[in-house]
């Protein structure tokens, strides 16, 4: 029989902290509401569905001043969603149909190591198939980009990926039969700041199935883009922190 390689004490030593950290939160919580717990076990109740990245910096709880139970999280790298993703799509549906979430927010976040990867065309292994559907984004909008300093592309594939991904979600059938049932629900597109912890909100919430998706989302660029212009051109050059 091969034995089992030993997990090295170091290791060992990090894993146990996890577990203490987690003791010394859970004892804080209990200490600050004793019926937390016994409260967030009977049911969840969230108003928010958040389609987030993955990124480790990007917690979303905590950017909106939510405890558990109050905001319902997808992560993936780059928040992206597509109709192949049937991880998304589940966690889309139960949200609306079982949690009857009012607000689903895609949120992306400047300096996202997804869109600096695509943007640069770099070569990762299997998460090049995923960032394709960023690469996509660029290509369907190279005119804009050749007409912005190559300072800005980056900030730019962030806000142009949430809105694309936005329209994605209003494209699902989850989305689209929740508007035809009349039921209480909005699409919003969000981008969160690393260098400052602030939410941006891109000027893009549907409450409803628009009559062209397309032209709403190009009404919403082009939005963002005469923004940039008012500013000079130094529009949303915050996210630039290094990974």
């Amino acid at each position: 029989m091969t034995a089992v390689p030993a997990i090295p004490s170091t290791r060992t030593a990090e894993l146990a902290a996890l577990f203490r950290r987690n003791r010394e939160w859970a004892a804080r919580r209990r200490r600050d509401d004793p019926e937390f717990f016994a409260r967030l076990a009977r049911q969840q109740a969230p108003k928010y569905l958040w389609i987030g990245c993955a990124d480790s910096r990007v917690p979303a709880n905590e950017i909106v001043g939510l405890d558990p139970g109050e905001l319902f999280v997808h992560r993936n790298i780059a928040n992206v969603v597509v109709h192949t993703d049937f991880n998304c799509l589940s966690v889309l549906q139960f949200a609306i149909e079982v949690l009857h979430v009012e607000h689903v927010i895609v949120v992306g976040h400047y300096a996202c190591s997804g869109i600096r990867t695509a943007l640069a065309g770099g070569m990762l292994g299997v998460a090049d198939n995923w960032l394709r559907h960023i690469e996509d984004v660029l290509r369907r909008h190279v005119t804009i980009f050749a007409s912005l300093p190559s300072q800005l592309h980056e900030d730019m594939l962030c806000e142009l990926n949430v809105l694309e991904q936005v329209r994605n979600v209003c494209r699902t059938n989850v989305v689209r039969d929740a508007w035809r049932a009349g039921k209480p629900l909005s699409v919003h597109g969000w981008v969160y700041g690393l260098s400052d912890g602030l939410l941006k909100d891109l000027g893009w919430s549907l409450r409803e199935a628009p009559a062209d998706l397309d032209e709403a989302l190009s009404a919403c660029l082009a939005g963002l883009l005469a923004a940039r212009r008012d500013a000079g051109g130094v529009y949303a050059t915050r996210g630039h922190a290094h990974d």
